[in-house]
């Protein structure tokens, strides 16, 4: 069995503070760490090669420094990893990030699995795993909260989906890309072995050439969203008044006061 896990360097949301607001957090040289929703699928994959054998594959698209990423998949038990880091594939969206991994992914060995996080916690957006579906043409199931039998034999797995109100159990043919939620498990942590071994690895770097992409396929040539501008939002000030009196009192002051403010 082969699974590729899809990886994101992200902005660590936990040093957000007074000093460190978002924008300080995004910008280059702000303290970055795995996404965290893609540690779930690492761990999948792992368990699954832990079952079935074979190995696991980690891919990332971005800077350099990415590579920290990958070398924490590694210290958790993945076997290889490819770091996919180009000035041009800058600025790429969802579709143009797709392309570069889908291009990657056609250079490997054969695949039965390509795993990711449900989002990723800068973008939000969800969308990578499934527009790379749709390029490498195999089913996209999303939002799984519990793999069910995987049969290499028959080329099949079943799954059960988490969505808003109710579970879905769904089947699919291999090769698919699976999207997962923290339900799914509980990543481990890594072994003092790992991260030894994680910290002498040799990750490989792909740019465009290698790829055999072109400049329209990828990054803002490549991209049809475009973030134009990304700001704080504004910072309003908010008071709390307590309302005393009887249940009765209390609740005729709280009615006219939202009266005043129009929200009756």
């Amino acid at each position: 069995m082969h699974a590729i896990v899809l990886v994101k360097q992200v902005p660590d949301t936990a040093q957000l503070s007074p000093k460190n607001d978002a924008l300080q957090i995004m910008a280059e040289g702000g303290p970055r760490i795995v996404n965290p929703w893609d540690e779930y699928a690492i761990e999948i994959a792992i368990q699954l090669k832990e079952e079935h054998g074979g190995k696991v594959t980690l891919i990332c698209v971005g800077e350099p420094e990415a590579v920290d990423a990958l070398k924490t998949g590694l210290a958790m038990g993945a076997d290889e990893a490819i770091l996919l880091s180009d000035p041009l594939f800058r600025e790429g969206d969802t579709l143009a990030t797709a392309r570069v991994l889908a291009a990657a992914i056609a250079k490997l060995d054969p695949f039965d699995l390509i795993l990711s996080g449900k989002t990723s916690i800068d973008g939000n957006s969800g969308a990578t795993a499934v527009q790379l579906a749709a390029i490498l043409d195999v089913p996209a199931v999303s939002y799984v909260a519990e793999l069910g039998s995987l049969d290499l034999e028959d080329n099949t797995l079943e799954a059960v989906r988490l969505l808003e109100n109710r579970r879905e159990t769904v089947s699919s043919r291999l090769p698919s890309v699976v999207s997962v939620v923290k339900e799914i498990c509980e990543p481990r942590y890594p072994s003092f072995i790992g991260i030894r071994r994680a910290a002498s690895a040799s990750i490989p770097v792909w740019g465009i050439d290698d790829l055999e992409l072109n400049l329209d396929e990828v990054g803002l040539r490549g991209s049809q969203v475009v973030w134009s501008e990304v700001v704080l939002a504004e910072n309003r000030e908010r008071g709390v008044e307590i309302i005393g009196g009887s249940p009765k009192e209390a609740a005729e002051t709280l009615i006219s006061k939202l009266a005043e403010e129009k929200l009756l």
